[in-house]
């Protein structure tokens, strides 16, 4: 992907396509990422050597449980940049480095420092606070060293914000997977009833369903948005992008820190509404914080790569209802909708075609970076006609997104229900965990 240029001074120039190049073969870095991966493997392999020996049944389903689990997830992560998708080898990377690295770092890490703080100040307070000190500081420390371990090894593939946002994602989803799965081998453990699947289930429920939503994937996110900022915006003073990713990892401790905090576990509210309280309390401010970075991020990025097709001023390329389309999600969406409703699974497949050859078409132009017409920018153009010239046949030329009124309104009401049915949902797992 191409780096996108700041509001002013120097532009970012884009950079070559590809993962790896040849280049990083010869880097420290890609060896030092590949032996620190070998030995969280390693390490990660003992554990479950380990607990198949002892609980073969309870490990397998609660590897079997968080590894469907991570599916949606990585889905999600995996599309937020729709204008070019980021390399595969680099997501199983990310990955790769919280499930392997940031855990066989983080588990010996934290237990020690947790004794470091019961020893400093008194074991009652590391007990009481010592989850929402050390657990931060360890774990969203060890997880964005994985997004600047990417930086290193494939800079040319974190040009955005947008970028960090889903490599730093990545790492946490990762991080997550993988603890979770210890947590549930424990859980086994400390039931002592021999090799059951109810104490797995549980922990899914508790760890996965009710805590997954503000866990660890977005406190990765907005540590590594502030990667992504300090690496790609060179039109700012390195003072200031080093304060933003200071500020973006400050955040991803803060909202760490707020959900493991004690605060509200003896509040006065018990059972089912209590567990509710703490989910709206802890979970929905940092969701909305991140969320609303990841947006702004999002926009920028497509404002960036929509405009390059603007320039062409060409309606067969993309008319100004396909530019305001292609930058929104939302309205990416709506537009296939709408192409569905006219011409059926066909014309949906059309124009689902059509914006991704724009998005590539878009990217390409970047590179060339005025050098005419390039191979990759010939092709994707060639593209772009053919499924131009596919809609017109089933008479649906346009690729547009129906103008809707009341669309903010519309958006609020759908968030509330989506939001309600949610709640709903989580108040009847906490029911049937035991909650009253």
């Amino acid at each position: 992907m191409s780096a996108i240029p700041g509001d002013g001074g120097n532009e970012v120039l884009p950079t070559p396509e590809g993962a790896l190049s040849r280049g990083a073969l010869l880097m420290p870095a890609f060896w030092v990422l590949t032996l620190l991966l070998a030995v969280g493997m390693v390490r990660m392999a003992v554990f479950l050597r380990e607990s198949i020996t002892v609980y073969p049944v309870a490990t397998v389903v609660a590897v079997a449980l968080f590894a469907l689990y991570a599916v949606p997830f990585w889905i999600f992560v995996g599309g937020l940049d729709f204008m070019e998708r980021e390399p595969p080898t680099l997501l199983v990377t990310a990955f790769a480095w919280g499930a392997l690295v940031a855990t066989a770092v983080a588990i010996p890490g934290s237990g020690a420092l947790h004794n470091v703080l019961a020893k400093l100040i008194s074991p009652e307070f590391a007990t009481a606070w010592g989850a929402a000190i050390v657990g931060p500081t360890v774990e969203e420390t060890v997880k964005v060293l994985g997004v600047f371990a990417i930086v290193l090894v494939a800079g040319a593939q974190v040009n955005s914000p947008l970028d960090g946002v889903v490599y730093g994602a990545m790492v946490g989803l990762g991080f997550q997977v993988a603890e979770d799965v210890v947590f549930a081998v424990n859980a086994v453990a400390v039931e002592g009833q021999g090799d059951r699947v109810s104490p797995v289930v549980i922990t899914f429920f508790l760890r996965g369903f009710l805590a997954g939503l503000w866990s660890h994937t977005l406190f990765g996110a907005l540590a590594g948005f502030g990667v992504g900022y300090l690496v790609v915006r060179t039109d700012r003073r390195l003072s200031w992008r080093i304060g933003v990713a200071a500020l973006a990892f400050t955040g991803s401790w803060a909202c760490h820190f707020l959900w493991n905090t004690p605060i509200l576990l003896d509040g006065p509210v018990e059972g089912a509404l209590g567990v509710l309280l703490i989910l709206v309390v802890k979970g929905i401010p940092p969701l909305l914080l991140i969320a609303y970075v990841v947006r702004r991020a999002h926009e920028r990025e497509a404002e960036y790569y929509v405009a390059q097709l603007a320039r062409l001023n060409d309606p067969e390329i993309a008319t100004e209802a396909e530019l305001r389309a292609l930058g929104s999600g939302t309205r990416r969406a709506a537009a296939r909708e709408h192409a569905h409703g006219r011409a059926g699974m066909r014309g949906r497949h059309a124009v689902r075609k059509l914006q991704r050859a724009q998005a590539h078409l878009a990217v390409s132009l970047s590179r060339a970076n005025g050098d005419g017409e390039t191979a990759a920018v010939a092709r994707f153009s060639r593209e772009v006609r053919a499924q131009r010239a596919r809609l017109v046949r089933l008479g649906h030329p346009e690729a547009r997104a129906p103008e809707e009124k009341g669309g903010t309104v519309r958006s609020v009401f759908t968030l509330a229900g989506a939001a309600g049915i949610v709640m709903m949902v989580v108040w009847a797992a906490i029911s049937a965990l035991g909650g009253r």
